[in-house]
């Protein structure tokens, strides 16, 4: 039981002293007229205390960091430039580069060209020369292979000619004989 009584002591206190002010008419202290020249006072001296350490010390270093991020934007940019002139160059450099190494190898293709085609020429002049070589050494086993072939013809005519000779007429002639008989066009 004590707690509750406490417990209602304690909630009519406040209540009590909100009855008191408003019965005494004091409300909010600033709105109070006759505390408004301190106020103004407190005001100037708070303001131009913050005023001075602001534009003393705040401002500066808020321009600084601005100031450093301009020129370092600044840097950044030029940088990028010279970055930028150098790529150019680079790939001027290597379009020059690439024209010359493609000039150099469509000269070698053309040398190697002209050298293959020489070769192609020697190797062919070659082949020519040994078939020709072979084509006359082949007609001449032909020539002679001809005239042995007319030659052993011209025997077995001869041979043939004497035992024709010899049936007929008994009596057998001298190969001199049919040779010299024989006409000229079958000695070719």
């Amino acid at each position: 039981m004590s707690f509750l009584m406490l417990l209602a002591s304690a909630a009519a206190e406040p209540a009590a002293a909100v009855a008191h002010e408003a019965a005494s008419g004091a409300g909010l202290p600033q709105m109070d007229a006759s505390t408004f020249p301190s106020q103004i006072f407190w005001l100037i001296v708070t303001f131009g205390f913050l005023y001075l350490v602001m534009s003393s010390i705040v401002l500066p270093r808020l321009g600084g960091t601005l100031e450093e991020r301009r020129d370092r934007i600044a840097d950044d940019l030029d940088q990028a430039a010279d970055f930028k002139q150098q790529a150019e160059d680079a790939e001027k450099s290597y379009n020059q580069a690439l024209a010359e190494a493609t000039a150099k190898a469509r000269a070698i293709a053309a040398d190697t060209r002209e050298k293959l085609n020489a070769e192609i020429a020697e190797i062919a002049a070659e082949a020519e020369h040994k078939s020709a070589a072979s084509l006359a050494a082949a007609e001449e086993r032909i020539a002679s292979m001809k005239a042995d072939a007319s030659k052993k013809v011209r025997e077995a005519a001869i041979e043939t000619t004497r035992a024709v000779v010899a049936a007929l007429i008994d009596e057998t002639p001298t190969p001199e004989a049919v040779s010299a008989a024989m006409p000229a066009r079958a000695n070719a």
